[in-house]
């Protein structure tokens, strides 16, 4: 059984989409090189992870970020897992501020985890990307965009492509100096040329994205 590596060199990467792709070469160059993410070499816990990522949806980090330490300090853990979340009922966990919607979503994780249904992180170095995706996207509140962020900046591999996020959109709008966003199915054509190294890619691409927009700041993802 073939095992996925977390991480890439990012070095061929670069090396590899200026040969390609002289318009991202281009952009390349004025941003410079990006380091390996350091999360590639660090064990995490997918459950906890995608705990937080639900709480973290459509939330300002600030204001998200009270919400965990509240839950956190309502079920006596920093682990959000079926069997700390299960030491406190729903008014409580709503009492922190978590909506309807997202507790259903914990809800859901906690009940699949406790039935063997979230892969591990061993589990997850045998998985391809599409197997992952497919093993987590069942669960309530995580769709496809949440699970290819862990894949890219949890898991460090090195052929995603976030074809509906905006930010991967605008960037590759602006390296084609298009009129208009391409489509995700058009940029998903447009990015064949990227791989095998689409995320390195996508990592310019947000780039590009925050630099024509003059952003003080990049943007924030949910697996930051």
């Amino acid at each position: 059984m073939p095992r996925f590596a977390r991480g890439f060199d990012t070095r061929e990467a670069h090396d590899h989409l200026a040969r390609r792709d002289r318009r991202l070469a281009t952009w390349m160059k004025r941003i410079g090189p990006i380091a390996p993410d350091p999360r590639w070499k660090k064990s995490f816990d997918p459950v906890d992870a995608l705990a937080r990522a639900i709480l973290y949806q459509q939330l300002s980090g600030k204001a998200a970020a009270t919400i965990v330490a509240r839950v956190e300090s309502a079920i006596g853990s920093d682990r959000f897992h079926h069997d700390t979340l299960a030491r406190c009922d729903d008014a409580t966990i709503r009492a922190c501020g978590v909506s309807g919607n997202k507790l259903l979503a914990l809800r859901d994780l906690a009940l699949r985890e406790s039935r063997g249904e979230i892969p591990d992180l061993r589990r997850m170095a045998t998985m391809d990307n599409e197997a992952i995706i497919a093993a987590l996207t069942p669960v309530r509140g995580i769709g496809r965009w949440t699970v290819e962020m862990m894949l890219m900046f949890r898991l460090g591999r090195p052929d995603v492509l976030p074809i509906d996020d905006l930010g991967i959109r605008k960037g590759a709008q602006r390296v084609d100096k298009a009129e208009a966003m391409l489509s995700p199915k058009a940029l998903a054509e447009r990015g064949e040329r990227w791989g095998p190294y689409r995320t390195y890619a996508s990592f310019h691409l947000w780039r590009i994205a925050d630099f024509a927009e003059q952003a003080k700041t990049p943007t924030k993802r949910s697996q930051d």
